[in-house]
């Protein structure tokens, strides 16, 4: 999902082995993510999607004063994406969720850096003809193989 205030940006879903790049966006006061190549159009993450970035996570707060006094704990390149504050409807909700519970909001994230979707949410069954969970790891399966299937 994207963040209230990419409302008014082109957008699109973010897939199992997309590239992106952590990026803002000039129209807004936001971060988030576009497609290397496609700087104006962000790529919406659904909560609990597992992204594999190319280097150590960095926020803008990593580059400040303090830094030179206080070392911080390596973050790893591996989060979850989550939403948080969902009670208040007019603050960002974007964030990641790294293995040692830190959380980190989306619009903190230094622009540039690079990552892959390793894992999206299995979509649940509705009333709308959406795919079953064992439907979508059957596609999933088929993209890995497809000669196999």
């Amino acid at each position: 999902m994207c963040d209230y205030s990419l409302h008014h940006v082109a957008s699109v879903p973010a897939k199992i082995g997309d590239r992106l790049v952590s990026t803002r966006f000039g129209a807004t006061s936001t971060r988030g993510f576009c497609a290397i190549g496609a700087p104006h159009v962000a790529v919406c993450v659904q909560p609990g999607t597992e992204l594999a970035f190319d280097n150590e996570v960095l926020t803008s707060y990593d580059f400040s004063f303090l830094r030179r006094f206080w070392r911080r704990k390596s973050r790893g390149k591996v989060a979850q994406f989550r939403q948080v504050n969902m009670h208040r409807p007019n603050v960002h909700h974007d964030a990641l969720e790294f293995p040692d519970g830190e959380i980190v909001m989306l619009t903190s994230l230094r622009p540039g850096q690079h990552a892959r979707v390793l894992q999206v949410p299995a979509k649940r069954p509705d009333s709308t003809g959406a795919p079953s969970e064992e439907q979508g790891v059957f596609e999933l399966h088929r993209r890995l193989q497809p000669d196999r299937v």
